[in-house]
């Protein structure tokens, strides 16, 4: 008999960047032709550019996504956990990011040392989360999911994924 054992809780992710919950949307992640699967690896220079977040749901529900670096600067002294690296916030359902509003401009992966977890949270809003409530933090580090959930009456995330980077070799990076 084989158990099924959550990529989330493997990964810490649970725990460390929220609580457990049921996932009640689908959630599909992509940087280009690479589709995000929990624990699997992107390379910063692929994840340069924010990626395609598309989410099922109502066109009626909106949702809000983050993304954060709980592993920053470095996995094994975070420090500066969790590091903000998106907040897009009035994402119809049905839809994909795009179709929200940026609070947080995307930044993509910048690894210094180790393996990183890069972590989307989407959560369902209530209503529509207007410009004043929906001030950006004052800077990126020291963010705290959990908190801005309960800031923003989010609850629960109603989907999680995440992947692992690393710091490229100079010479291995894309070329534009």
């Amino acid at each position: 008999m084989s158990r099924f054992v959550d990529p989330l809780v493997v990964g810490r992710v649970i725990g460390e960047v929220v609580d457990l919950f049921v996932p009640s949307v689908a959630m599909a992640v992509s940087y280009g032709a690479k589709d995000v699967s929990n624990g699997c690896h992107v390379k910063p220079s692929m994840a340069a550019d924010q990626p395609l977040v598309r989410i099922s749901g109502r066109r009626n529900d909106l949702y809000t996504l983050l993304m954060t670096d709980p592993d920053a600067p470095s996995p094994s002294d975070p420090t500066m956990r969790e590091y903000l690296h998106w907040i897009v916030m009035n994402i119809p359902g049905g839809t994909d990011a795009t179709k929200g509003d940026v609070v947080v401009p995307y930044m993509g992966p910048q690894p210094p040392v180790g393996i990183h977890r890069y972590v989307l949270v989407l959560f369902e809003q209530k209503s529509r989360i207007v410009d004043g409530y929906a001030a950006p933090p004052a800077d990126r580090p020291y963010f705290n999911t959990r908190a801005f959930a309960f800031n923003h009456e989010l609850g629960l995330p109603v989907a999680v994924v995440y992947f692992n980077s690393q710091r490229e070799p100079s010479g291995n990076r894309r070329r534009r």
